[in-house]
């Protein structure tokens, strides 16, 4: 498995549908990957990225603060697999001398690393997979092209 580290470029909806995309990106800024997400997780994500605090905790706080509580870490997510245009996750954790992995929906996996600031992976095999789906629909041909032309104030905040 060859992982490749990726960081959140930022939030946007997609023009078609009006469903969230998180944007992930590569460091050089070169691979750029949607993933659809549902508007909650959405919500998520945008709370922390844009760093507002809730007067009470939201679920992905709640996660953090027991795994804190439990003295475990988060040591990195990793967007694992693409099936049947679906992408999934595992969490990776180090709970005393045992290290945990759990599988999550990538959207879950995101707003926690990024309350938890664990690092962001994705498989090699998932991008090259990701690659082959999106070149075999015009649609989202298109949407990849206007990501990789993104200027960041057309992935700036996401707007509710």
């Amino acid at each position: 498995m060859s992982l490749v580290p990726m960081t959140i470029k930022g939030l946007m909806l997609d023009p078609v549908s009006n469903s969230p995309i998180v944007v992930l990106k590569d460091g050089e800024d070169k691979v750029f990957l949607p993933i659809w997400v549902g508007i909650f997780e959405a919500n998520a994500i945008a709370l922390e990225l844009e760093s507002v605090s809730t007067p009470r905790p939201m679920t992905h706080d709640l996660i953090r603060n027991m795994i804190r509580q439990m003295d475990a870490r988060v040591t990195r997510i990793v967007i694992s697999e693409l099936r049947e245009s679906t992408f999934y996750a595992m969490i990776h954790m180090q709970f005393a001398e045992k290290a945990v992995t759990i599988d999550a929906r990538p959207s879950d996996a995101l707003a926690l690393a990024l309350r938890t600031e664990a690092p962001i992976f994705v498989d090699q095999a998932v991008l090259d997979q990701a690659r082959t789906i999106s070149s075999e629909d015009t649609q989202e041909d298109r949407m990849k092209k206007w990501l990789e032309d993104a200027s960041p104030e057309d992935l700036g905040k996401y707007k509710m």
